[in-house]
């Protein structure tokens, strides 16, 4: 890469926070049709913060994570109030933002968001994540629940 990329990305970085509020970083809401768009201005609408505090540590640091690379790029009332909740809803969410110009979302933070939002949605939105279960083929059900599973007791050995 050269240097002047190289810089480029860097003050991109550091503006980020900045260019949010302005629409620099939202040129991909311009993309989507319609009803998405309207689907995504309910989810802005909503609250952008969750109350962490009786959440495991490493999932409290996890939070912390999401809350410093997703702001950069959209509210945290998207994610936040999005009608995800399945692991595999997340982790293709994820890996859609990660590839986004800007979002300087590594692997290892990316496994965070991913942790963290998985673990926010078994517990914050039980109904959703329960509905979705059981709407869910067997298979996808089985596999959800194993990440699931897996999560918790990484967390709980933590």
């Amino acid at each position: 890469m050269k240097l002047i990329q190289k810089l480029a990305l860097i003050l991109l970085g550091a503006a980020a926070p900045a260019l949010v509020g302005t629409g620099v970083m939202r040129a991909a809401d311009d993309e989507v049709d319609a009803a998405t768009k309207a689907k995504i201005a309910q989810f802005d609408k909503g609250p952008s913060t969750i109350d962490v505090s009786a959440y495991p540590a490493g999932i409290q640091k996890d939070y912390a994570v999401f809350h410093e690379k997703c702001a950069l790029c959209h509210t945290l009332a998207r994610p936040v109030n999005s009608d995800f909740a399945l692991p595999d809803e997340w982790s293709r969410y994820i890996k859609r933002m990660m590839h986004k110009p800007g979002s300087m979302i590594s692997s290892v933070q990316a496994k965070k968001i991913y942790d963290f939002l998985v673990y926010d949605s078994s517990v914050r939105k039980k109904a959703m994540f329960e509905e979705k279960l059981a709407a869910a083929t067997p298979a996808d059900k089985a596999e959800a629940e194993a990440k699931l599973n897996e999560l918790l007791q990484a967390y709980a050995q933590k």
